[in-house]
Order: C-alpha cells, then sequence, then structure tokens
C-alpha cells in the first residue's frame, strides 16, 4: 500500500537513530494517539528512547490507551533527536509542539491525509489507508516487530475511530484484514468498543441533547448545521471532549447530505467541522479557508464571527452539492 521506496527510508531512520519525540495533533483522537503510542512502544522496545508529545491532555475516553499518561505536553517533552508526526497534514497541527519538529535534527511524517505535501525530511503519506494506525501496522510488520497485545489495542482504536467502527467509505479491505489478525491474537474488541462509544459522561449527553435539539435543516434539507457557543458549554459543566461525535449525529438525520458543526473556541475563533455522505467533497471546502481532511471528514478554524462563519459555509456546501 505505501510507497515502498518512502518505507524503506523511514525504516532505516528508525533503525540507526536512538531518540524520537513522537508529536500528535491538536484536539487529539484515537487515531494520533493509537499512531503515536504504538510507535513509542515499538522503539522503547528497541531500546531506543522516545516521547509522545501533545498540545492537550488525553482525552478521558481515550485513557485507557497504553501508556497514555506517558504523553506530554510541549512544554514538558524533551525534544529529541528525530521528530516523527503522526497523523499530521501539516505543522500547523502540532500547535504549541511546532517548535519541537522545528528544532529537531531530522523529522519523519506518517499519516494518510491526501492534503499532506510532505513537510518532512521522510514523507511516508499512504491516502490510499483507513488511518495513520493502518500506516503504523504496516511500518511494524516491514520491521518484523511484534504487534503485541498494547499495540493492538492502540492500533485497533485508530482505526475503528477513523472508520466509524469500520462502516465508513474509508474502510479498505487491508483494515479489516489488519482488525481480524489482531482480533485472532486475543484482542478484546468488546472491551475496547465500550470504552469509546458505550460509555458517556452524564455532561455529554446533557451536551449534545442540547445542540442537536437546536440544530437546524438548510438548502432543502440538505444541509445540517448545529452550533455551540462557550457560553452554552460551560452551561453544562462540558469540555472539548464532550462535543465529539456531534457533527456526525447531524449527519445521520435522512434528508442531510453534508452535516456542519460550528464550536466557538474560548480564543474567540470558530471550530468548523464537516461531514459528508459521499456527494459532496467538504475537505475542498475545508481546504480554503486553511483547514484539512478528507473528501467525507475534515474541518477549519474559522476567524470571521458567527454570523460570517454561517453564512460562508452555507454558501460553500450549497455550491459543493450543486456541482
Amino acid at each position: 500500500m505505501c510507497d515502498p521506496d518512502s518505507l524503506k527510508e523511514l525504516i532505516e531512520g528508525l533503525n540507526s537513530m536512538s531518540s524520537f519525540s513522537i508529536l500528535t495533533h491538536v484536539s487529539p483522537d484515537g487515531d494520533t494517539l493509537g499512531a503515536g503510542l504504538a510507535m513509542y512502544i515499538m522503539l522503547t522496545s528497541m531500546g531506543k528512547k522516545a516521547e509522545v508529545v501533545c498540545e492537550e491532555p488525553v482525552p478521558h475516553i481515550y485513557c485507557y490507551l497504553p501508556h497514555s499518561k506517558d504523553v506530554v505536553l510541549p512544554e514538558n517533552a524533551v525534544g529529541y533527536e528525530c521528530a516523527i508526526a503522526v497523523d499530521c497534514a501539516d505543522m500547523q497541527r502540532f500547535k504549541k509542539a511546532e517548535h519541537i519538529f522545528a528544532a529537531a535534527k531530522h523529522t519523519m511524517v506518517i499519516d494518510h491525509h491526501f492534503t499532506n505535501r510532505g513537510y518532512a525530511e521522510v514523507n511516508l503519506i499512504c491516502p490510499e489507508a483507513s488511518a495513520a494506525c493502518e500506516v503504523v501496522f504496516e511500518v511494524i510488520k516491514a520491521m518484523d516487530r511484534p504487534i503485541d497485545y498494547a499495540t493492538s489495542v492502540c492500533l485497533y482504536t485508530g482505526i475503528v475511530t477513523d472508520t466509524g467502527n469500520l462502516t465508513y467509505s474509508n474502510t479498505t479491505p487491508e483494515c479489516i484484514r489488519m482488525v481480524a489478525e489482531m482480533y485472532e491474537n486475543g484482542l478484546n474488541i468488546t472491551e475496547i468498543n465500550r470504552n469509546i462509544y458505550r460509555t458517556v459522561p452524564f455532561a455529554k449527553t446533557r451536551l449534545q441533547g442540547h445542540v442537536l435539539s437546536n440544530m437546524k435543516l438548510e438548502n432543502g434539507g440538505r444541509i445540517g448545521i448545529a452550533t455551540l457557543t462557550v457560553a452554552e458549554m460551560d452551561s453544562y459543566g462540558a469540555t472539548n471532549e464532550d462535543c465529539e461525535g456531534i457533527v456526525d449525529n447531524v449527519r445521520d438525520v435522512e434528508s442531510v447530505r453534508v452535516a456542519v458543526f460550528i464550536r466557538e473556541g474560548r480564543d474567540g475563533t470558530f471550530k468548523v467541522s464537516l461531514r459528508s455522505k459521499e456527494c459532496a467533497d467538504v475537505g475542498r471546502i475545508a481546504g480554503k479557508y486553511g483547514g484539512g481532511g478528507h473528501a467525507a471528514a475534515a474541518g477549519y478554524t474559522s476567524h470571521e464571527p458567527l454570523s460570517t462563519t454561517i453564512a460562508n459555509v452555507l454558501r460553500d456546501v450549497a455550491q459543493e452539492l450543486d456541482q
């Protein structure tokens, strides 16, 4: 699946160097954390120094991941010889950890976003892969390293969260085979799926009920849009983590072809999340505003007022749907 020359170059670097800072992206999800921690487990098992760096603490939903307590904030990172970016389409995704990448003697990228143009010395970018964890699985196999139980938990988490539990259009035969192999080797997928999908804080349930009860249908019902302000979030005692999944619920409405969820940040910007039912390329819309993602799932940050942000995204989505 991955380019053989890029894979070979990355493996040579992993074998020859002795210390690594593994960078994950802002608003960490299961794929960036799973990929980062799987690389951490492999590298430390080889006797190398490694750290996983994230701008934010690991979300509660992913605290079951092996070594999640070892993830460090940028200000506490060592900053090793080689920086490896996982699941990061561009350097802006590091946020406060960007200086670690810039200061590293060597740099690598492991990713699956088609918008990634390759910003490191070594770039292993596999757009056909369902998740960065699928690429990491291939790396570990190519290095002839074991995929033990802890590694399987990390890789499975990334694959299932990025494929909607193996239901989205980006699900590949390869990732299903990977899951099957890990399951055959004893992976408890029931427990992991309970942690991800069936353990919901009360504040999150109340917040999502509020947002969804106020969502609107536009463009003849083809666009579903929901918004959330900081004040509304605070009124429920909720956090950014509790917003995960709202845009998917908007997309699930029968008539909706593209779902939009706009969340206010504490810095006054607005995070715009987009999901499509394969009839519009929302990645193209996100790219227009400096964001990224995939054709069916993407996002960006708007620095405009909420009213302008809403007007812009409704216009852009309508144009995309009409193409």
